[in-house]
């Protein structure tokens, strides 16, 4: 499996306020879109996200976006690792993404750009 990069996952209480400082913090601008009834702003590596508590709960427990070449790949490195898959592969605005728990209980969620 090839990784590609992470992303960090962060939830803010206002989008539209985090914005601005994380686009001059990264050198780019924000690709917005909602998911979920959660608002979502990607820029460089960080992954803003705000919504309802409720959401952002079980948002709060993936430890971080992993970008692999390939999720069906991933998928079968994860399951023979004796990771769990809990949720996908799902198709995404942006590729295809599942979340897997990690023999240490850790939660990751991976992606691919595919579509």
């Amino acid at each position: 499996m090839e990784l590609l990069g992470a992303t960090l996952r962060i939830c803010v209480d206002d989008l539209d306020t985090a914005v601005p400082f994380y686009e001059r913090l990264a050198g780019g601008r924000a690709l917005r879109f909602e998911r979920g009834g959660v608002e979502v702003a990607a820029i460089g590596s960080f992954l803003l996200m705000s919504g309802p508590e409720a959401e952002l709960e079980v948002l709060r427990k993936v430890t971080a976006t992993i970008a692999v070449k390939d999720v069906t790949e991933a998928h079968r490195l994860l399951t023979d690792l004796g990771a769990r898959v809990i949720a996908g592969p799902v198709p995404t605005p942006a590729g295809r993404n599942l979340l897997a728990m990690h023999p240490d209980g850790s939660i990751f969620e991976y992606v691919d750009q595919s579509g």
